[in-house]
């Protein structure tokens, strides 16, 4: 065991933070913690390296072990380039080779016993630098730069050029150079760019010792973590598994946990109801009787209350009015900034109805893009079209719309001066913002807070096209899937960038990939982009013409050329290939293999949910039959006439047992059927 934290408890000004938390980690596991936002994820971490003291337990590690920790934010300051101050992990290594060249032109010189004792210590060292794997330290040094996002071009930037991000991908490099025991990252995968953070993740699941993470990104969890440490309400819950294996497990045990509570409450408050009824009787017997009931009573270990989960948004997005069909052009648009070319000639188009993602490495343009559809930056070329009656919402990552020097109320009400007070109230409060919460200036909210209140103006705003920008950053996985269950219910149209794997494999029904100077289009979620990113960016890079001639077939929408280099596309169609006189779309054929298959596939899978949500609903309606009998069985068996008459009293018991076996049955089914 490399870890073991016991009876963790903190407190800040009188609230309870981390009350009883335990746990340990193994040595080569990976681990992750989670929890909603202000749970104390970050608290306990700092317990762990010991930033913070705990109020009460303990945190132990094995002997010799060594842990790295990289906090969510860092700020190097350095005067380093970003290539030197990796270097400065391997200084050992490095210092150990200038000694070995050293040592070998001193043999070119030395006789007798002192080239004996050289060439001994010559063999130490070189035994040394073999066993620390020296020979590769620059390769190793730039494999992970590259790893984590830096050209070979970047390698020379100063440090002091680079934004927050950037230094933490920094910090995160010199930590995995170090190799501890156990490394412990927070929210790591923040400034990665998808590219970047399946890299981390392949390097971490071959990591030859422990991890230990917080964080939001579930496909990133679902990748690396064999085991969950869960904060909630200020206790800690431990799953042997995946994220996904949590997310069930948890609702099984939040079904199991309630029946028990409820079972038991209503055991209790049948005995309660018989104790009184036996006392309301003032007989001597009857009085013996109902003090014999309160000390078997009494005995009972009361099981506590389960928490309930009123801390989720409450997000319901309406379009102001229904928009054409055709809701966006976007024509041969190009961008630049000085020296550096983002696209050329990008053409695409979306329907009524579609969630689209727009993915692609940091850097390529996709901010960018959404801004030239929003009307904020100008293209250098091409041309943007709205259609009929759309009327577009904007989510901004760094939340311009928002107002640094107004209150969270003054926000709402002087956007919408039509709402009163408690409309306004209750729009807040659907977001998490409630009692003086309210009052509180824009600018003094974190992050997360400000991307909730960024969400709750987009609600407002009534909107048919949302244009989101990174909108899951962040947001805690509760409030991640809230705002995808109401992406998911939108009529409108949807048009987002993200990174986020998971949010985009449950919400987007296209995705287009910006790379290598074209807008690649996926007819599907990100487990189709994964399925099929290979073979079409084997096509796109291979060179030839037939790359090109199946370009349409394969849904590539191809920036820099001609109408007249498809030439053999046909006509526009919904979700064929589109052709004009200024901009070449190719998408995914309606007539193709895979559109075929991913049709029968969506029928199928409808006709499999619509059968389980039937027989969801019938169970739920014969376990409301069976409670009801259960709840008339408890009156009657308090009236005292049934009460002393053991015949009836026995007849009711044996219905109840029956039941309660029946009833077991069916909360399993219905615990099943609602995953």
């Amino acid at each position: 065991m490399l870890l073991s934290c016991h009876n963790i408890c903190k407190s800040f000004d009188g609230k309870d933070i981390l009350k009883g938390v335990s746990f340990h980690i193994e040595a080569n596991e990976k681990a992750a913690i989670v929890g909603i936002n202000g749970a104390g994820k970050t608290t306990l971490l700092k317990i762990i390296t010991g930033q913070l003291s705990p109020d009460e337990g303990e945190v132990v590690f094995a002997k010799d072990t060594s842990f790295g920790y990289l906090a969510q934010n860092q700020n190097i300051d350095s005067s380093n380039t970003i290539y030197d101050e990796l270097k400065l992990v391997k200084k050992d290594t490095i210092e150990l080779e200038e000694r070995i060249r050293e040592a070998e032109d001193k043999m070119k010189v030395l006789t007798g016993d002192e080239l004996t004792k050289l060439m001994n210590d010559y063999t130490a060292m070189t035994h040394h630098f073999q066993l620390i794997d020296g020979y590769a330290w620059q390769s190793e040094v730039a494999g992970v730069a590259r790893g984590l996002g830096f050209t070979d071009e970047e390698f020379g930037k100063p440090i002091s050029t680079l934004s927050g991000g950037q230094k933490t991908r920094v910090a995160l490099g010199k930590l995995l150079l170090q190799k501890p025991d156990l490394i412990i990252l927070d929210e790591p995968t923040n400034h990665l760019d998808m590219n970047s953070i399946q890299w981390l993740e392949t390097y971490l699941l071959n990591y030859k010792g422990a991890v230990l993470i917080v964080s939001h990104d579930r496909y990133f969890l679902d990748k690396i973590a064999g085991k969950i440490v869960e904060i909630d309400q200020t206790k800690s819950g431990i799953y042997n598994g995946n994220y996904s294996f949590y997310a069930t497990e948890k609702e099984k045990r939040r079904a199991i946990a309630w029946h028990a509570y409820i079972n038991q409450q209503q055991e209790i408050k049948h005995q309660q109801d018989v104790i009184d009824k036996l006392k309301s009787f003032n007989r001597e017997k009857s009085i013996k009787r109902a003090e014999s009931r309160e000390k078997m009573l009494a005995k009972i270990e009361r099981i506590e209350k389960p928490t309930e989960v009123d801390d989720e948004m409450k997000i319901k997005l309406t379009p102001s009015c229904v928009s054409g069909n055709d809701v966006l052009n976007v024509e041969g648009i190009s961008k630049s900034f000085d020296n550096a070319h983002l696209f050329e000639n990008i053409s695409f188009e979306i329907k009524r109805g579609e969630r689209v993602a727009i993915i692609g490495d940091n850097g390529t343009g996709k901010t960018t893009m959404l801004k030239i559809i929003n009307g904020l930056l100008p293209p250098d070329a091409g041309k943007i079209t709205l259609g009929v009656k759309v009327h577009p919402g904007y989510y901004d990552q760094e939340h311009h719309v928002l107002h640094d020097e107004k209150t969270l109320f003054e926000e709402i009400s002087d956007e919408y001066p039509t709402l009163n007070n408690t409309e306004i109230r209750n729009t807040l409060a659907a977001f998490l913002f409630t009692g003086e919460d309210v009052f509180k200036r824009v600018g003094d909210l974190s992050g997360g807070e400000k991307g909730r209140m960024s969400l709750a103006k987009l609600m407002l705003s009534e909107a048919n096209l949302l244009l989101l920008d990174e909108p899951t950053n962040h947001l805690d996985i509760t409030s991640k899937e809230v705002l995808e269950s109401a992406l998911n219910g939108y009529e409108g149209t949807v048009l987002y960038v993200s990174h986020d794997r998971y949010f985009i494999n449950k919400t987007a029904t296209r995705i287009l990939d910006l790379t290598s100077g074209v807008l690649v289009n996926y007819l599907g979620n990100y487990d189709y982009y994964l399925e099929h990113h290979d073979e079409r960016m084997a096509q796109i890079l291979s060179g030839n013409q037939s790359a090109t001639a199946t370009a349409a077939a394969s849904g590539v929408l191809l920036g820099g050329q001609s109408a007249s280099t498809l030439g053999s596309t046909t006509s526009a169609s919904a979700s064929g290939t589109i052709k004009s006189n200024s901009f070449q779309y190719a998408g995914d054929s309606a007539d193709s293999t895979d559109g075929k298959a991913d049709w029968k596939a969506q029928k199928a899978a409808a006709a499999q949910q619509k059968k389980k949500e039937k027989e969801l609903k019938a169970c739920e309606e014969e376990i409301a039959k069976l409670e009801e009998r259960n709840e008339v069985l408890n009156e009657e068996m308090s009236r005292p006439e049934i009460a002393t008459d053991l015949a009836e009293l026995r007849k009711r018991t044996d219905e109840q047992e029956d039941i309660t076996a029946k009833l077991e049955v069916l909360y399993d089914k219905w615990a099943m059927l609602s995953e």
